[in-house]
């Protein structure tokens, strides 16, 4: 079967393509100085978020999709990263994002990863009103497990 890709799910992953555009813009809106080590604090965040997001990439493998629509062979990971938060490459995108940001004590690219924090808390909801569709399991997952951190 054959099933077609939502427009929804293009709509989504085109807004954040642009939102991820817009970070890596050379753009600064306001001359933030923060101390030094706040600044490598924001390394370290950095870090442990493609540190975790690494992991969860490994734990979908062949499953990995850009768009919120379940794919049909997909099963529900519960373990891993997925234990920590239903989507943990949606956290690990966002907390990269704040981490960088203040490495690069960048106002802009905070403001940025607040858009994009925004955007996966409504790409999320609409993912798992279709993960509830199709995996009856998913409430009680949902009840033991944060959206993102």
């Amino acid at each position: 079967m054959n099933k077609k890709t939502p427009f929804k799910d293009y709509a989504f992953v085109t807004v954040q393509i642009l939102i991820f555009i817009a970070y890596f813009l050379p753009l600064r809106l306001l001359n933030i100085q923060l101390p030094e080590w706040l600044c490598y604090s924001g390394l370290v965040l950095l870090g442990f978020s493609i540190l975790f997001g690494g992991i969860a990439l490994l734990q979908l493998n062949t499953k990995l999709s850009p768009f919120p629509s379940p794919v049909a062979s997909g099963k529900l990971i519960t373990k891993g990263a997925y234990r920590i938060s239903r989507h943990p490459i949606y956290t690990a995108l966002i907390f990269s994002g704040f981490g960088y940001a203040i490495y690069s004590s960048s106002l802009y690219k905070i403001l940025i990863t607040g858009i994009l924090l925004i955007l996966f808390y409504y790409k999320s909801v609409y993912e798992e009103r279709l993960l509830n569709h199709k995996f009856p399991e998913y409430q009680d997952y949902k009840k033991r497990t944060r959206r993102f951190i």
